[in-house]
This record gives structure tokens, C-alpha cells and sequence, in this order.
């Protein structure tokens, strides 16, 4: 139930989002140099890479570490990076994830290939038998401000306690942290 939910939702937004994608698109490739998208390699389920696409946001130059090991994440930022991070749009082209199958729409947010702390964690914890997620619970819990243990222990409770009804809830606690710009620092 939960992939025919993902799909047909995932469908829909991109119909709907159809124009500002377009939008967003030509706003990134005339404000920097480079490609439109960043494709980031992440870890999925069973701990496999796979390539997950953003809106870039950052500098061509900038290293691939989390955003919050860069010691001054705003000299990379791109002239409409700030604005796409806080607004949530340039996480719109992981809709293809989702229709993919690398992704879901709620599951835990897929690590950097190169957080092993994270990684490592996860695994200790069972959370890479999950799908990952656009949300999860973390992200409305604490979004970019959680150390890494306490977005694992809050992976563990959605592994635990994961549900459609808490799939919807998640959903709609997320459109409202992106409304509100909760929990962005860059």
C-alpha cells in the first residue's frame, strides 16, 4: 500500500509542480554556473548508494559533506541557494526517487555516503531495512538541529511505531514545517 501511495502521489505533485519546477530550473542555471541538479550519492535501504537528485544550491566547488561541517556553509551558497533550502523547493526533483523506488515519501532522511557515524548507527539500530524518505520523523522533530544520536533514536521510534496513519501525520506536521521555515539553518 505504502509504494501505490508513493507513486500516485509522487505523480501528482510532479503535475502539479510541473511549472514551478520549470521555474526553479531556469532560476538556478541563470543565477550560477553548472548543472541545474545535484546528484548526491546517498545510502539507501540495505545500505546501497544510490544517486539522489536536488535542485543545486551550492557553489559547483563546494566539498560533499554535510552542510553543517562546512566552517562557513554560507560562502558556498548559490544567489537563490538560501531561498530554495529554507522553501523546501530544492528537494522537489527527489520525486523521482520516489518513482523510482529509492526513495518513499516518510522514512528515515538518506545519509550523506560519507556519514559513517550515521551509517554506522542506523545499522546498529536495524533503520537501514527502511526505504528512506523525502520526511520522517526527525525532520519534524528537529529538521537540520539534531546531533545524530537523536535523530537515530527518532528513526527507531517511526521503525517501531511506522504506520499509514503516521505516514499521513508525518506528512502534514512536514507541510507545515516548510510553511513556516522551521528547523533550516542554511
Amino acid at each position: 500500500m505504502k509504494r501505490i501511495f508513493d507513486l500516485f502521489l509522487s505523480l501528482l505533485l510532479l503535475l502539479i509542480f510541473a511549472f514551478p519546477l520549470l521555474i526553479v530550473a531556469f532560476f538556478v542555471k541563470l543565477t550560477s554556473t553548472g548543472p541545474i541538479l545535484y546528484w548526491s550519492d546517498r545510502v539507501g535501504r540495505n545500505n546501497t548508494i544510490f544517486l539522489m537528485p536536488k535542485f543545486r544550491t551550492m557553489l559547483v566547488e563546494t566539498p560533499a559533506v554535510a552542510t553543517h561541517l562546512l566552517v562557513d556553509p554560507g560562502k558556498f551558497l548559490t544567489p537563490i541557494g538560501s531561498f530554495l533550502r529554507k522553501s523546501s523547493l530544492d528537494e522537489l526533483p527527489q520525486l523521482w526517487s520516489i518513482i523510482k523506488g529509492d526513495m518513499s515519501f516518510v522514512g528515515p532522511r538518506p545519509a550523506l555516503y560519507n556519514q559513517d557515524d550515521l551509517i554506522a548507527l542506523r545499522t546498529t539500530y536495524g533503520i537501514e531495512q527502511l526505504l528512506p524518505g523525502l520526511t520522517g520523523w526527525a525532520q519534524i522533530n528537529g529538521r537540520d538541529e539534531l546531533p545524530i544520536p537523536e535523530k537515530v533514536k527518532l528513526d527507531v521510534e517511526y521503525l517501531q511505531r511506522q504506520s499509514f496513519f503516521l505516514d499521513m501525520k508525518i506528512i502534514f506536521l512536514t507541510f507545515l514545517k516548510v510553511v513556516r521555515r522551521d528547523g533550516v539553518t542554511h
